[in-house]
């Protein structure tokens, strides 16, 4: 019998409707102690590190998980399963992907609706996350995100809907299995990257969007000492207005490494334009220009490489390629 260790930190699938019909948190998990899911099959151990709405969730509660997480590899755990809130599931599953050893499964799941709701999915999803954990085939394949008998990657799933319970989706290359018949069944590989042990979280490293008509006000709001990064969602394949360029040389100029990804759904940024702004003069004035990873990614992936120390080359082959 597989030993799984449940790691629970809220969000939507630990909380209920009030009589007002507002979503809050729970004082007890309402899915903590599920074992009659199970049927035995399982042992199921439940560690209750937090109780947290996901927008409250930081990088070092990220790294909390992490730590815990390789305690548990170390006590000869079978696998692991986090519950999560949805709003900021993908990032910390990246940010485990990132930093944990490919050994054991690792899967995060959550919930769209609350456990009192009509068609609440959070312990339908609990039990699907533990049978992918459970699964032999799913040593090896990196941290997980199972949800709505879906298998995501960490790396490239995004949350696509504010309230459908088919919210997260893989743009481009889709799931890389189901859940069906009580068990993981795979359909694709993912190719691994490094992975970066990192013991602390720096902080200073910004996610900002690009538009119509920007200029340089925001990139010169945040050119303080404090600054370690900066991802920018760029438009179409990687471009950006001429009137942000002169801040943004100033922020290159201090030795500030920034990150360039494009804002749209599908596809990856690329220096193909050649005017001003394109993406050919951002690669030139030295933006690491990053292949298959959204911006919420992008500056996980930025904040764990500076977090491990990586500079200059080093980093920035860290950040450029998501695909290989």
């Amino acid at each position: 019998m597989k030993t799984i260790l449940a790691i629970h930190t809220g969000g939507t699938i630990s909380m209920s409707q009030n009589e007002k019909g507002e979503v809050v948190p729970n004082d007890d998990n309402p899915i903590a102690d599920q074992q009659v899911i199970l049927q035995g099959q399982i042992n199921l151990i439940t560690d209750e590190m937090f109780n947290l709405p996901s927008p409250h969730v930081t990088p070092a509660v990220m790294l909390a998980i992490k730590q815990r997480i390789m305690k548990a590899i170390d006590e000869g755990i079978d696998g692991v399963v986090i519950t999560h809130g949805t709003d900021t599931l993908e990032e910390t599953a990246y940010f485990l992907d990132l930093t944990l050893p490919n050994t054991i499964p690792v899967v995060v799941t959550g919930a769209m609706r609350s456990s009192n709701e009509i068609g609440s999915d959070g312990l339908y999803n609990f039990r699907n996350a533990i049978l992918v954990a459970a699964t032999d085939e799913s040593y090896g394949k990196g941290v997980l995100v199972v949800m709505n008998d879906e298998i995501h990657t960490a790396r490239y799933v995004t949350k696509t809907h504010t309230t459908n319970v088919a919210t997260f989706r893989t743009p481009t290359f889709g799931p890389i299995g189901i859940v069906t018949q009580n068990k993981a069944k795979y359909f694709q590989e993912l190719i691994r990257t490094e992975v970066a042990d990192i013991n602390r979280v720096v902080k200073g490293v910004f996610l900002i969007k690009a538009y119509a008509g920007m200029d340089g006000e925001l990139f010169d709001a945040i050119n303080q000492p404090t600054t370690n990064g900066l991802v920018i969602e760029g438009l179409g394949a990687g471009n950006l207005p001429p009137q942000t360029l002169p801040a943004i040389q100033r922020l290159l100029a201090k030795h500030i490494p920034i990150v360039l990804v494009s804002r749209c759904y599908n596809g990856v940024a690329q220096a193909i334009y050649d005017y001003e702004g394109g993406g050919i003069q951002l690669k030139k004035m030295g933006m690491i220009l990053c292949q298959g990873l959204n911006g919420q990614k992008a500056r996980i992936k930025l904040l764990v490489g500076l977090s491990d120390g990586k500079h200059g080359e080093k980093l920035a082959e860290f950040v450029r390629n998501a695909i290989s």
